[in-house]
Formats: C-alpha cells, sequence, structure tokens
C-alpha cells in the first residue's frame, strides 16, 4: 500500500456514536449506490476499543448483507486508522472504483 486511506476521495463521511446506528447507516450507503460513488464512504467513530469494534463489525456484516440482498458485487476494500485523539475512521469503497480511481 502506497498511500494512506485519508487520501482517497471521499464521496460521504458519516458520524456514528452508538452501536445501534450501524445497520442504518448501512443501509443509507446501499441506497446511495456503493460501487456508483466516485470515491469512498468515510465513517468516524468513538475511539473506545470495544464500541469501534462492535461498530465496524456491524457496518461489514450489514453492508454485505444489504449489497447481497440488492444483487450488487460486494468487493469491499475497508480501512481503519486513527483520525485524530479521540475517534477511528473507517474507510470503505468498493475495488471497483479504487481502481478507476487509479489507486
Amino acid at each position: 500500500m502506497d498511500f494512506h486511506p485519508s487520501q482517497l476521495p471521499i464521496a460521504h463521511s458519516f458520524q456514528i456514536d452508538e452501536e445501534r446506528k450501524a445497520p442504518d447507516l448501512a443501509e443509507q450507503m446501499i441506497r446511495l449506490g456503493f460501487s456508483a460513488q466516485k470515491g469512498a464512504f468515510r465513517i468516524i467513530m468513538t475511539k473506545e476499543q470495544k464500541s469501534a469494534k462492535k461498530i465496524g463489525f456491524t457496518i461489514m456484516n450489514e453492508l454485505n448483507f444489504g449489497l447481497r440482498k440488492a444483487k450488487q458485487e460486494r468487493d469491499v476494500r475497508y480501512w481503519i486508522y486513527s483520525y485524530d485523539t479521540d475517534h477511528y475512521a473507517m474507510v470503505l469503497i468498493s475495488s471497483k472504483v479504487m481502481e478507476e480511481l487509479g489507486f
């Protein structure tokens, strides 16, 4: 990897503080057209490790399930990095879109 995930163009950015909102966020990404975007989705979440793990796991599972249900490509690339002192950022992008962007 010759780049940092923060360098990817961001199509939409979301802030999530509670685990129970993660399924709605994944559904919103699918409605926006995950593979149709010309950039990545960034999710900013708490740095509290237990909660961040649950949020990340839930988003990935719900996203894969929703993409399968919508008969969309499920080739998702994602990274998690420290966004600032209080937050992690999770960047999700379709492999096809990433290739089109030249990464």
